[in-house]
């Protein structure tokens, strides 16, 4: 319970800006009574005491001095009129009834040189003793010429301790001297100030809970048209664009509401007006693609045809059908490409998924980018823990995001091999494809899927494909729920990952491929192990391969020959591999 009252606070907190505002001003002004109540309350305590303690000085003298006038006066010698002199004279000093009880304490001073009365020691008032006297005050008043002290002390009353004041002097009397000790009980003024401390609290909880009260109306009347507009501004947000916001009145409220209303209007005129537009591109390049096809598959039957026959033509013709037949295709592969994107856009792309294992997928694409390895002169390794990685997935999609991945590797890798790494964690898997060639900067990376971006905006399209390929591959992704983010270095290479979860409509907490390389290479999240190689290497002379059979002989892995010249399948078993 107190778990969830916590919650239940925090939550009102962030979420509330009236609860903050009434709460925070209810803390403020609690702390300023406290600290002016503690302020009025020591300031009326120490007056009354004040107030009481000089009453009880003056009465303490004029009594004292009555006191030592009447012993000095008395005439009696016998033991029974000094005793009764004494007590009579004593008892004069007690006042019950007053606002201000008064009793005495009379001691012989200890250790005198003269000799001591007799007849008298010491007297007290009823239920009072020496105790109460505290032995500080019977010093100080021992050791005083004719000077007057006092102290507070407990009074026990009744089995209550009321606050008191005891007042000492010197009084002498047949030639001896003694502690005369008048005490006052003061509870009538500690009575006084509780009631007033108590006024005060009531008073304080009564103006807290009132301020409090005018706090929340005040801020009520401020923070809900905010809170209105929030939830408006939501529901806008939400799609609800017909919202509007109730205007009353023409206050600043008001007028930010008719404000709020007037932007909320020219927003869905502009929203409205760029869906039509979006609309009306999206419907325009579908019929230009759909309607292309035709004459574009009449112009390709011809120019296929021209292709075929270009050894009988002259130099010239000949170089023209093979440029006829490869811009041909080059514009039906940007045609798919549209088609492609206008499905996409269009929301009529649909996910055929199924349990399939993951690494023949990337062995079918190594295997058919094989011959462009061999042109390009990279080699492609792949590196896998896991024999086997059952993914629910379009295979379709994913070999066509994988075969693009690696093409542009391949096309900017200079020469140098290509990478791709494997592996899987127990809700996703992961595959990165890194190159060493020229790379791309953190800028270029953050907009390498935007359809037809290139980072040289004058290279003309001589390489590469529509610059649609990109973007087709991380909508192809993102209907498999799952990611594909890249990574780049001038100089240094590129890498693309591509994670999806296992299951569909899983999600994804932690690729187990990292996407940074580490040490210039790219690691697996997990554990580090001897990996798998299969390697597509391009075709090697009889005196590279002596040099590469005796570099395995030495212990370095080395690729396959077969599959550079497509003789065999890509690599089943492969060499293994120790990489930091």
């Amino acid at each position: 319970m107190v778990a969830g009252l916590r919650t239940g606070f925090a939550r009102r907190w962030r979420r509330s800006l009236q609860f903050r505002t009434v709460l925070i001003t209810l803390v403020l002004t609690f702390v300023s009574f406290l600290a002016v109540g503690a302020y009025l309350s020591n300031q009326i305590a120490n007056n009354l005491f004040q107030e009481r303690l000089a009453q009880a000085e003056v009465q303490t003298r004029q009594s004292v001095q009555q006191v030592q006038e009447t012993f000095d006066g008395a005439q009696v010698t016998d033991q029974q009129g000094v005793l009764k002199l004494v007590n009579d004279t004593l008892n004069q000093l007690e006042a019950r009834e007053s606002g201000t009880p008064r009793q005495y304490v009379f001691l012989a001073v200890p250790n005198q040189d003269q000799p001591r009365n007799r007849w008298v020691d010491s007297r007290a008032s009823y239920l009072r003793t020496e105790n109460d006297i505290p032995q500080s005050l019977r010093d100080a008043v021992q050791h005083s010429q004719q000077e007057q002290y006092w102290q507070s002390i407990p009074l026990t009353v009744d089995n209550r301790i009321h606050p008191a004041v005891a007042v000492g002097n010197k009084v002498s009397f047949g030639g001896t001297v003694y502690e005369l000790y008048l005490i006052y009980d003061i509870e009538t003024a500690q009575s006084t100030l509780d009631d007033m401390q108590n006024v005060l609290w009531f008073g304080g909880i009564f103006l807290l809970l009132l301020i409090g009260a005018i706090t929340w109306i005040v801020t009520r009347s401020v923070v809900s048209p905010v809170s209105h507009a929030a939830a408006v501004s939501e529901k806008l947000a939400a799609g609800q664009l017909e919202e509007r916001m109730a205007v009353e009145g023409e206050d600043e409220v008001a007028r930010l509401g008719a404000s709020f209303n007037h932007m909320a209007a020219n927003l869905q005129e502009q929203i409205t007006a760029l869906a039509n537009l979006s609309r009306m591109q999206q419907r325009f390049v579908s019929d230009v693609s759909h309607e292309l096809r035709t004459p574009l598959t009449t112009v390709r039957m011809a120019a296929e045809v021209l292709h075929d026959a270009r050894d009988e033509f002259n130099p010239v013709t000949k170089r023209s059908a093979e440029l006829l037949y490869n811009q041909v295709e080059r514009f039906q592969a940007l045609l798919n490409d549209l088609l492609e994107i206008s499905r996409f856009d269009a929301g009529a792309a649909v996910l055929d998924a199924e349990a399939q294992d993951i690494l023949p997928v990337i062995r079918a694409v190594i295997e058919t980018a094989a011959p462009i390895a061999a042109d390009s002169g990279s080699e492609v390794r792949l590196f896998s823990r896991a024999p086997s990685i059952i993914v629910d997935m379009d295979d379709r999609r994913i070999e066509r995001v994988l075969r693009n991945l690696l093409l542009n590797a391949l096309e900017h890798g200079e020469g140098r091999p290509v990478e791709v790494f494997v592996a899987a964690n127990a809700d996703a898997v992961g595959v990165s494809v890194r190159d060493h060639g020229i790379g791309m900067s953190p800028t270029e990376a953050s907009r390498v899927f935007d359809r037809f971006w290139r980072a040289d905006p004058a290279r003309a399209r001589t390489t590469g494909g529509s610059g649609l390929g990109l973007s087709i591959a991380i909508e192809d992704v993102k209907l498999h729920n799952g990611w594909l983010q890249a990574w780049g270095e001038r100089g240094e290479g590129s890498c693309f990952r591509l994670t999806l979860p296992l299951r569909s409509g899983g999600t994804i907490a932690e690729s187990p491929v990292a996407l940074e390389p580490a040490g210039g290479d790219v690691v697996l999240v997990e554990e580090q192990a001897t990996r798998g190689v299969l390697l597509g290497m391009p075709q090697v002379s009889h005196a590279q391969r002596l040099a590469g059979a005796a570099h395995d002989a030495a212990g370095t892995p080395t690729a396959d020959p077969h599959l550079a010249r497509g003789e065999g399948p890509a690599a089943t078993g492969g060499r293994t591999d120790e990489r930091p």
